[in-house]
């Protein structure tokens, strides 16, 4: 998992479910984020959850980290790609 998630590129996002998937673990998604927590040097802001809302702990560093790799964040904490509304 630690390699899935080193090997996100800048921009590229998944959610925590999918890369439970990834690695083999499907239904794995909190697995999945008690691992990122104790894991320094990932990309962590890359692991978004399911329906792209972040999570109010984790909103204050990760929407700055994912809005410099060209993502915007609504008023509702969703994650939104590319240009649309």
């Amino acid at each position: 998992m630690v390699a899935a998630v080193a090997g996100l590129r800048e921009g590229e996002l998944i959610t925590y479910g999918e890369l439970a998937e990834e690695v083999g673990r499907p239904g794995g998604g909190q697995a999945v984020a008690n691992v990122l927590r104790r894991a320094p040097g990932l990309p962590w802001w890359r692991v978004v959850p399911a329906g792209g809302r972040l999570y109010c702990s984790h909103a204050p560093v990760q929407a700055p980290l994912l809005e410099s790799e060209g993502h915007r964040i609504d008023d509702q904490r969703r994650v939104r790609t590319g240009g649309g509304p």
